[in-house]
C-alpha cells in the first residue's frame, strides 16, 4: 500500500510541475553528456559540450528568474516571501561556489590527460550540475500555492 501512495504522489507531483517546465531538462551522468558528443574529431566534441553547457546554463538562469517570480506572486505573508527570495538567493550563489569546485575535481580525475580533454570533463559536469539544479528549482516551487 505504502508503495501505491508513493507512485501516486511522485506521478502526480511531476504530472502538475508548470508548463515551462514541460521542457524537460534532462539530467543524464557527464559521461551520457559527452558520450552524446562524442561523434567527430575531438574539436567538435569540445565545441558540442561547449554549446550544451551554454544551454544549460541559459536554462538554470530561466529556472532561476522563473523561481524569483513565483516568488514574487506566492500567497504568504511578506516577511516569509522575503526570507524565501534571500534564501533563494544564497542557495544559487553557493550552487556556483559548489559547481566551480565539484567540476574542477571532475577534470582533475582526467589525471595527466592534456587540455581540450580535462575541459571536455568539466563541461559536461558543469551541464549536468545545471540541469540537475534546473529540475531540482523547478520541483521546489512547483507546489507554492500562488495569490
Amino acid at each position: 500500500m505504502r508503495a501505491i501512495v508513493f507512485v501516486t504522489v511522485f506521478v502526480l507531483s511531476w504530472s502538475a510541475l508548470p508548463a515551462a517546465s514541460a521542457q524537460a531538462v534532462a539530467t543524464q551522468d557527464e559521461r551520457t553528456i559527452r558520450e552524446q558528443c562524442s561523434d567527430g574529431s575531438e574539436a567538435d566534441m569540445h565545441d558540442c559540450l561547449v554549446k550544451k553547457a551554454r544551454e544549460s546554463d541559459k536554462a538554470l538562469k530561466d529556472a532561476e528568474r522563473n523561481a524569483a517570480n513565483i516568488l514574487t506572486k506566492w500567497d504568504e505573508d511578506a516577511k516569509f516571501i522575503g526570507q524565501a527570495q534571500t534564501k533563494l538567493r544564497l542557495s544559487s550563489k553557493a550552487f556556483e561556489h559548489y559547481r566551480e569546485a565539484q567540476c574542477a575535481f571532475a577534470a582533475s580525475i582526467g589525471g595527466g590527460a592534456i587540455g581540450n580533454a580535462l575541459d571536455m570533463r568539466r563541461l559536461a559536469c558543469v551541464t549536468e550540475l545545471n540541469n540537475r539544479r534546473t529540475v531540482q528549482l523547478q520541483a521546489t516551487t512547483n507546489s507554492v500555492p500562488m495569490r
